[in-house]
This record gives structure tokens, sequence and C-alpha cells, in this order.
């Protein structure tokens, strides 16, 4: 589902057990064989779980029995069970259940919104921002497939998107429209989408060659009847709504019938309750 690399594994270990593990070393308990389970408190969307695995590996611990990401599961399920040293378990155990805990409530409130938009618009997409903390990236874009989501653009160098930031360059969002044919030019094969704040924009920049609008925080009342006009004049723009969309009023801007929603919320917010027993066997 996700490529990531081993460089990427070594350091999420490397972080947490820099030479070694100290309180398990001076107890003498390195060298037991033991069980280490992994079990929700709460229900959730899996994901995650194969970076763990690999970590597992590294340390020379046997997987026993594991579900997938993307797997949705109630409370009181356990869904990674392995075994393995002492010494290796415990190296492992941390850093294994803080990157199930984060992704996991990615993945969940992920789910959440999804389920929530598509009650109000069933083909509607739910596309997530360049907003989430520097460095996790390929664990939070992991997260939001596996909640039934997509990234929106993976980076800069991916999709042109036109911020109004871009347009103070050219003096106005008349300045920008002179110069798409230009951009259509040096990027023939790419989309272009302009995001707007306001119906006079919308408006001017909706009957130019781009193939997008991005609307950003326009409340859901003006949205739905600037939607309307903007199909009026071009029906082929694909229309983002974007802007402080959350899990309480996703399903207000789902029923203005925008393309998709793009949104940060998924990425902020409360980890999976996870409980992790080790045990001697």
């Amino acid at each position: 589902m996700m490529y990531i690399n081993d460089e990427t594994i070594e350091r999420f270990l490397k972080e947490d057990v820099s030479y070694i593990d100290l309180t398990t070393l001076v107890m003498g308990i390195g060298n037991e064989k033991g069980q280490i389970c992994f079990t929700t408190r709460e229900d959730m969307v899996l994901s995650g779980v194969e970076e763990v695995l690999r970590i597992f590996g590294k340390l020379g611990i046997k997987t026993i029995q594991s579900l997938p990401s993307g797997t949705i599961i109630k409370s009181g399920e356990t869904f990674i069970i392995a075994e393995g040293l002492a010494s290796n378990l415990h190296m492992a155990w941390k850093v294994s259940l803080n990157i199930l805990e984060y992704c996991c409530g990615i993945a969940t409130r992920t789910k959440r919104l999804v389920d929530k938009a598509r009650s109000v618009n069933p083909k509607i997409s739910i596309v997530s921002t360049r907003k989430s903390f520097p460095g996790t990236k390929e664990l939070v874009i992991k997260s939001i497939i596996a909640g039934g989501a997509f990234p929106h653009r993976l980076g800069l160098s991916e999709t042109i998107l036109i911020f109004k930031q871009h347009v103070n360059f050219l003096g106005d969002f008349e300045g920008l429209s002179q110069i798409i044919g230009q951009i259509k030019i040096n990027a023939c094969e790419k989309k272009i989408i302009v995001e707007v704040e306001n119906e006079t924009e919308a408006m001017l920049i909706a009957g130019t060659d781009i193939d997008g609008l991005q609307f950003d925080k326009v409340p859901i009342s003006d949205l739905r009847s600037l939607v309307e006009k903007v199909r009026h004049i071009n029906p082929q723009l694909t229309l983002i709504a974007a802007g402080g969309i959350n899990e309480s009023n996703i399903e207000g801007y789902a029923s203005t019938d925008v393309d998709a929603i793009a949104t940060s919320s998924v990425y902020f917010g409360k980890p999976a309750d996870i409980k992790v027993t080790i045990d001697k066997y």
C-alpha cells in the first residue's frame, strides 16, 4: 500500500533505542522468552501494522498473528501477537505502540469523515492536505488511505495549485487570468487548480482555461450558490472545498455539490487507545 524504506524503519527504532535497553539489561531478564500482544480499547481502523512487523523483524521477533492496515476492528480485539526474547520485545514495545496509536487515530478519524460526507454525497472525494507534522508523511499518508481518503497533493512538485500568495506577485486575479495560457504551455500535461476566497475571484477565473477551483473558508450557504454559478460558466471544472472543514461541518460542505473536500483535521486529535501486554512464556 505504501512504500517506506528501511532507513525510515531503522530511524523509528533508533530514536528510542539509542544503544541498549538499560532496564532489561540490569534486571538480567533479556534472554527470557516472551509474548507481546496489542489489543484495542476502542473501535478503530488499523494503520501502521506493517511497519511494526518490520520493526519486529529487525529485532528477531516472530509474528504469530496480525491484521492488515485498513481493517476495521472492535473494542477488545487483539490484532498483533508476536514472540521473542524479552530484551527485543521491550525494545520494540513503545516505538511500535506510538506508531500504532497515532496511525490508527488518523485512520479512524479519516473513516468517520469519509462516512459522514458520503452519507450526503456518495460520489464526493475526501483528500488530506500537506499540513502533517514534518517527518511523518509516509505514515500519515498511509493512514488516511487506510481510512478511505486520498492525499490532496504530496508536495510542491506534484501539482499546480495557485494560491493568493502566488497571485500577489501578479497584482491580482486579472493578472493571473492573463497568464493561464502560458502556464498551460509550460506544463501542458498538468491540471491547474486555483484557490479563491469569494465570488468575485471565482467568477473571474472560472472562465479561463483552468481545470479546477478550490474554495477556501467560504461559508456553506455562500458556497452552495457559488458552486451553482460556477457550474453554469464551466461545468467541467473540478470544485474543491477547503479551510476549517472537520467532523462538525463536513456534511454541510458535502451537500454543496463540490467534487472534493480537502481537510487537515484528520492529523489532529487523540491517538487511538491500544493496550499492550508482554508476558513470559
